[in-house]
């Protein structure tokens, strides 16, 4: 595991403040109980593997060095990993790191779950409530009416007076890769 680049933090952390905004620093600056109960808390450090980031806590991190490379399989929670292109596309374990941080989020009612976890864009006569003032290809949180994290996804470019007049108007556009693989 190797720390990331300054070109590769600089994608991740244009990314992560898409869905989190000003609370990336947030993001940065949690801290964990130390192991032992040292007076020290330990901070979360993100790490790449195989094109893969991690964020994991900077204590085990440190033990992952005695480790080889080819050895290592993965450490810490996985946010996601970067293309041939240099781009940077979010995994669905990134949720439970970005779902507090979130600065819009948008709660789906039951009746919605399935058809959108099967697919379908979320639309507005399945939305149970959603932040207020969310701008046009805004990174959204999609949680369940019990504040459960579902995906990440981008918002429809709708203002809220187009979201009042239209029932059943796509609120969210589903960006997940759902290709099936032929056996």
């Amino acid at each position: 595991m190797r720390p990331l680049t300054d070109t590769e933090t600089k994608t991740l952390f244009e990314k992560l403040a898409n869905y989190t905004g000003r609370s990336l620093n947030n993001l940065l600056t949690d801290t964990a109980p130390s192991p032992g109960g040292k007076a020290q808390p330990d901070r979360y450090v993100f790490r790449v593997q195989k094109d893969r980031v991690y964020y994991v806590r900077e204590s085990l991190a440190n033990l992952a060095t005695s480790v080889a490379r080819e050895s290592l399989l993965s450490l810490g929670t996985c946010l996601g990993k970067f293309t041939k292109t240099g781009k940077f596309r979010m995994h669905i374990t990134s949720l439970d790191i970005i779902a507090p941080h979130a600065r819009y989020k948008v709660w789906v009612k039951a009746n919605g779950e399935m058809p959108f976890l099967y697919g379908g864009h979320v639309v507005k006569a399945h939305v149970g409530r959603w932040s207020e003032d969310c701008p046009e290809h805004q990174g959204v949180v999609v949680l369940s009416m019990n504040d459960t994290p579902l995906v990440s996804q981008a918002t429809n470019g709708e203002d809220q007076d187009g979201i009042a007049n239209n029932y059943v108007g796509i609120r969210c556009h589903c960006t997940l890769d759902r290709r099936r693989k032929e056996t």
